[in-house]
């Protein structure tokens, strides 16, 4: 199996080499019964930094395959990772943030109902019991608030929407049509994957929060726009304005009548 692994980057210089060390350096783990390692993609594209983060990216000896992209203007995370997932050549695509908010380290188990085919979409949760539950008070109130209205309207029972950690099989996510720019994607693509039949998992991941003098970029701004985004991509939005024609079948409820 080979996961491509989309990376945002903006404005992450301070700390950026020492990312790019231990994610380059990671192993992904095996495929369950065959034990054949996982190929791992990683795939960066750099929202138009201006503190040399790119330069950064450029320049660093990469041992893994790997893909560096560069926006000309900023557009938001949003638009970076519709970037990453074109380019992405993965059987399954997943979302990394370029900073140590969660431990990759978690990701070898996020991977494995995945490539066990027991999973087509797959939640790391920062809400579920594990090691590490450091939150900030405010950031937990919102998410935890936000995730619950997810809930109600898209009929999922999540404990963590607002996750960095998303895993989707390719031909799921590439056959999504996505538009929100900023931080949006989270309650854009829950939406759009609660319409689909597709077997959802959760697992608890470790989260250690940084604030704004360290490089936090969501404001409570985009906690109202995930709101409307909530309501509109679960309300409003019509299978058949997102659903793209190369949706595989078994993942359309009743088939492509029910578009």
């Amino acid at each position: 199996m080979k996961v491509s692994l989309i990376c945002p980057v903006y404005n992450e210089a301070g700390h950026l080499k020492e990312f790019l060390e231990q994610f380059d350096a990671l192993d992904l783990g095996t495929c369950p019964g065959t034990g054949s390692p996982i190929e791992k993609e990683m795939i960066f594209v750099d929202d138009c930094s201006r503190d040399g983060s790119r330069e950064i990216l450029q320049s660093y000896p990469f041992k893994s395959k790997v893909i560096i992209e560069s926006q000309a203007v900023n557009q938001g995370k949003g638009a970076a990772l519709r970037r990453g997932f074109a380019l992405a050549t993965g059987d399954v695509i997943g979302v990394q943030d370029a900073d140590f908010e969660y431990s990759m380290d978690d990701l070898p188990a996020l991977l494995q109902p995945l490539a066990a085919g027991k999973a087509d979409v797959v939640y790391g949760s920062r809400f579920k019991k594990s090691g590490t539950q450091v939150h900030r008070t405010f950031h937990y109130l919102v998410n935890r608030f936000l995730t619950i209205m997810s809930n109600m309207l898209s009929g999922l029972y999540l404990t963590d929407m607002e996750t960095c950690y998303k895993f989707f099989r390719a031909d799921i996510l590439k056959n999504l049509k996505l538009e929100t720019n900023r931080f949006g994607f989270e309650p854009e693509v829950t939406a759009k994957v609660a319409r689909l039949k597709v077997r959802m998992v959760e697992i608890p991941v470790s989260y250690f929060p940084r604030n704004y003098m360290e490089g936090k970029k969501i404001t409570w701004k985009d906690g109202v726009a995930a709101l409307r985004h909530i309501v509109h991509f679960n309300m409003l939005a019509k299978p058949s304005e997102f659903i793209l024609p190369g949706m595989p079948k078994k993942y359309i409820p009743g088939g492509r009548q029910w578009l």
